[in-house]
């Protein structure tokens, strides 16, 4: 254990179970430890690092700005802000933009403001129907938004206003559906709960039951926006357009940065309704408007599809070679391999000791959300490792 290990273990809160690695440099897809020995990034900050660790363009623009204007608030206008929801609206099918620190607080603007439209709208409707084995984030509401007990058990009671049903099963939204229901919260796939990726019509069929019952679409994008699916935006893969969606992670490229976008016509909030000290800020909006301006001129989507199915052919390859592996699904760079067995544990050591982070999401499952710019000799380099591994362990 080295010396920053120990003083963590004495000083900070343990609320982490942290892989005993203490990173020190990044970059691109590679990071070194403060004993210099280098891994291959397949967790990139859970999917945060975008364009990689350390990115020319990011790292310029957080140096510009940091030059110039870090924070003043809301208050006041100022121009990377601007810039920044310009473009994001610009790419999508949304309206407006309001942006705050991370993944957490936009789903939690997500719900106030599917309140207040129910208020207006809804005869004061005010529950919100998500999915089992969903995840969108720690906050008391979000923990109750959130159809995982083991997050939610050890904080109850838990704020009232959500319904948690069935994933990938429209009867059960329907069934959940009252006169209180204001909208539907789910995420285009479910990252943390496993990459569970959903029939391709499901959103389709769940967009059409939210306009018969005049109720609102919101999609959590924390995980599957920027790119992360091979295209902007998850909600492009399935034909529908959100009343609402969510962003954070991937959108700073490695800066604390998130975002409610909605339609016009969602947009129930009024001044003094909502706000953020910190949000959408001059340095995070700088790096988020350098990372997603890249993202679209250089076509970072389509690199991400071709790559994405590349890692997803060598690793069903690894699935037939090895009877551990039962299961490879996923979309873009959001991949899971699953095994027969609670395998996870082993496998992260290991591939640790080889020189790979990854994730292991469940017991027995690995998450692979590299750097959006992973190279394919890259890619080749962690499926060697894994095969590696995987004979050994069987």
């Amino acid at each position: 254990m080295s010396k920053w290990q120990e003083l963590e273990g004495k000083y900070y809160m343990q609320t982490v179970n942290r892989v005993p690695v203490t990173l020190v440099r990044g970059e691109g897809a590679r990071v070194w430890d403060d004993q210099g020995k280098e891994y291959l990034d397949l967790v990139a900050g859970w999917a945060v690092n975008s364009l990689g660790h350390c990115h020319p363009a990011v790292v310029e623009a957080i140096a510009e700005q940091a030059r110039i204007l870090i924070q003043t608030s809301n208050q006041f206008f100022t121009i990377p802000q601007v810039q920044l929801v310009q473009l994001l609206v610009e790419n999508s099918c949304l309206d407006r933009v309001f942006l705050c620190n991370s993944g957490t607080e936009a789903n939690e603007g997500a719900v106030k403001l599917a309140r207040r439209y129910g208020q207006l709208h809804l005869k004061g409707a005010y529950e919100v129907i998500t999915a089992f084995n969903s995840f969108h984030g720690r906050t008391l509401s979000m923990v109750a938004a959130t159809g995982q007990a083991k997050h939610q058990k050890p904080f109850e009671p838990l704020p009232a206003g959500f319904i948690n049903v069935d994933y990938n099963r429209l009867e059960a939204i329907k069934s959940a559906t009252t006169e209180k229901t204001c909208a539907v919260l789910l995420e285009p796939v479910q990252g943390e709960g496993g990459v569970n990726i959903p029939d391709e019509d499901y959103l389709q069929k769940v967009r059409e039951w939210c306009d018969e019952k005049g109720i609102l679409l919101m999609l959590d994008e924390i995980q599957t926006g920027i790119g992360r699916l091979g295209t902007l935006f998850g909600y492009e893969q399935y034909g529908v357009e959100p009343d609402v969606i969510t962003l954070a992670k991937g959108l700073g490229g490695g800066v604390p940065i998130g975002a409610i976008m909605a339609k016009e016509g969602a947009c129930a909030l009024v001044p003094g309704e909502h706000g953020s000290t910190f949000g959408g800020n001059p340095l995070t909006c700088a790096a988020a408007y350098a990372t997603v301006k890249y993202i679209i001129e250089h076509d970072v989507c389509r690199q991400v599809r071709k790559a994405g199915q590349y890692f997803i052919d060598g690793l069903e390859g690894l699935r037939m070679k090895y009877d551990l592996v039962t299961e490879v699904r996923g979309r873009g760079l959001l991949v899971v391999m699953e095994f027969s067995r609670d395998a996870g544990g082993e496998m992260l050591d290991a591939c640790l000791e080889k020189g790979l982070l990854v994730n292991r999401v469940k017991p027995n499952a690995l998450r692979f959300m590299p750097p959006l710019t992973i190279e394919y000799d890259e890619i080749d380099r962690a499926l060697g490792i894994l095969d590696r591994v995987l004979a050994d362990i069987v």
